[in-house]
């Protein structure tokens, strides 16, 4: 399963971010491989709408469900109708972390 989360470097080490519009990097992680694609926010500077474009952006990569800490309404609208599953990283303090609390049904769903 592809699963896009929001982190503050582009390696499995780096920390989460909390942020989905403003985040620095979105890793996009094979779950059972571990295999992963990081990119840089490409909306990290807009002026406005950071949220929306972010959407866009994860929308077009189909991954199969999202993990930020937290989501604006206009985002979490955009992937709603992108049809894309919404997941809050809570507790979690890794991206390996975030990925078995994911597997095993620990994550809060948006």
């Amino acid at each position: 399963m592809k699963i896009a989360i929001t982190t503050t470097a582009p390696q499995l080490q780096a920390q989460l971010d909390p942020r989905f519009g403003r985040c620095a990097y979105l890793l996009v992680v094979d779950s059972e491989t571990m295999e992963f694609q990081a990119y840089p926010n490409p909306a990290i500077n807009a002026p406005g709408g950071a949220g929306i474009k972010m959407a866009k952006f994860v929308s077009d990569l189909k991954p199969d469900a999202v993990i930020s800490g937290d989501f604006g309404p206009n985002a979490a609208e955009a992937l709603r109708s992108a049809n894309l599953a919404m997941y809050l990283f809570g507790e979690s303090q890794s991206v390996q972390d975030v990925i078995e609390r994911f597997k095993t049904g620990k994550l809060t769903r948006f």
